[in-house]
């Protein structure tokens, strides 16, 4: 009698250790219906945070008038060009600590380091300067504390409370920040200038 040798049968489909796409925070996840309105603030609240959109406390510097440059201001704008030097309408003079700083005591400044505003026109590179003792308004851009490290966005107010708001990144490949449960966000001072120097 012959013997009829025995095969294994052969394992398809199932679930297979280790394999598949593995999950941001290496746990089970559930399904959970949200407000449409609420859609991208909780998207914005799972995103990790951009490691170059942070700027250490260290690097913020006060600002010290210690001299005055009175610069030649013509009275008529120049469209194209630049008015001659023999003119006599240059009769005012323009001092730029008198005209970039408006309250010493709470003006600082401060090098940028991240592109989270560059559709703003914020570079790497550009000095901001900080004017801490103006209240912010929706829509101002702000440097803003968070976790006690710096951040430069857009602050957007929900309704009137001005403690409930979110920072808007002016460059998509940023998120913006929701402020989380147990998170300290808040608004440091007012952006008032940026000085890009052009060469």
């Amino acid at each position: 009698m012959n013997e009829i040798p025995f095969k294994t049968a052969k394992k398809h489909g199932g679930k297979r250790e280790n394999a598949g796409r593995k999950a941001q925070y290496q746990e089970k996840t559930v399904v959970m219906r949200v407000p449409e309105s609420k859609v991208n603030a909780v998207k914005a609240w799972l995103k990790p945070r951009h490691p170059d959109d942070i700027e250490p406390i260290y690097n913020l510097q006060k600002l010290v008038a210690k001299s005055s440059v009175q610069i030649p201001f013509p009275l008529e704008s120049v469209a194209a060009g630049f008015p001659s030097p023999a003119q006599d309408d240059i009769e005012k003079t323009l001092d730029l600590n008198q005209y970039l700083i408006k309250n010493p005591l709470f003006t600082f400044i401060l090098k940028v380091n991240s592109l989270s505003m560059r559709d703003a026109g914020i570079d790497i590179g550009d000095q901001i300067i900080i004017d801490r003792s103006i209240e912010a308004e929706h829509g101002d851009i702000v440097l803003a504390l968070v976790n006690n490290d710096f951040t430069v966005k857009r602050y957007m107010r929900n309704g009137n409370n001005p403690h409930d708001f979110w920072l808007k990144a002016e460059n998509p490949e940023f998120p913006d920040i929701y402020p989380r449960e147990n998170e300290q966000v808040k608004v440091w001072g007012i952006i008032t200038c940026i000085l890009k120097k052009l060469k």
